[in-house]
């Protein structure tokens, strides 16, 4: 699910099974503003283009687009097969470009040298480490990804841009369910801080990212994961 931010407005892109706004059902957690759902399939292009041809309808500035839409797949070498490289990387990496491209009109509009736009970009560790895991196609989406980030950091700098990522350790979601409830406990206990993320760890981080204290952060890789790359092992 991609997030764009206008002030006290947020609009959330979810899957296209999510038709309207009477169907989401987040709010801001300070309790002011508003929320929107604009649904689009990501994986057809031209249902990015029309989801910001909608925002653009609504809106005329974006001080923050957060690109957090995700895909995994798991399966033996010997049986990887060619779709799941396609898939994977038209999500996590692709349409990271195509929908930053997109918006950067309205981003522009919005940034100053003092406050400048912000484009958060929802990483991984596994982007930064070889995964024990056989995701091929998603370690190298999200190392991409990081590359991608600092690459925009430069181009986009320069219009009072700026573009980082947070390589996320292992947080609650769906895409993780299925792996926490099988390999929890030896998860946690590879992480220093023994625990599993929250969702108040990342939205703290987007938070920071996003306030005037990130205003001068700028092609920065931020591993939020409990210090689950610095951990020694035997």
């Amino acid at each position: 699910m991609h997030s764009v931010y206008h002030l006290s407005t947020t609009y959330l892109t979810p899957p296209a099974a999510i038709t309207n706004d009477q169907n989401l059902t987040c709010s801001p957690s300070s309790g002011k503003g508003t929320a929107h759902a604009i649904p689009a399939d990501f994986y057809k292009h031209e249902d990015c283009v029309r989801m910001v041809e909608e925002l653009k309808k609504r809106e005329s500035k974006l001080h923050i687009l957060v690109n957090n839409s995700g895909s995994n797949w798991g399966a033996p070498f010997d049986e990887f097969p060619e779709s799941a490289w396609t898939r994977v990387l038209t999500l996590n990496l692709t349409r990271v470009f195509s929908i930053t491209q997109l918006v950067t009109p309205l981003l522009e509009a919005a940034a100053t040298p003092s406050d400048p736009a912000r484009i958060i970009n929802i990483g991984s560790v596994d982007g930064l480490r070889v995964p024990s895991l056989e995701t091929f196609s998603y370690s190298a989406s999200k190392a991409g990804l990081h590359h991608l980030s600092r690459t925009l950091a430069n181009h986009l700098g320069k219009r009072n841009i700026t573009s980082n990522v947070l390589a996320c350790g292992p947080f609650e979601s769906k895409m993780m369910a299925a792996t926490l409830k099988e390999f929890g406990d030896v998860i946690k206990s590879g992480i220093p801080l023994g625990r599993i993320g929250s969702p108040e760890d990342v939205a703290g981080a987007c938070l920071f990212l996003s306030s005037r204290a990130g205003a001068y952060v700028n092609g920065a890789t931020i591993a939020l994961d409990g210090g689950t790359l610095v951990a020694a092992k035997l």
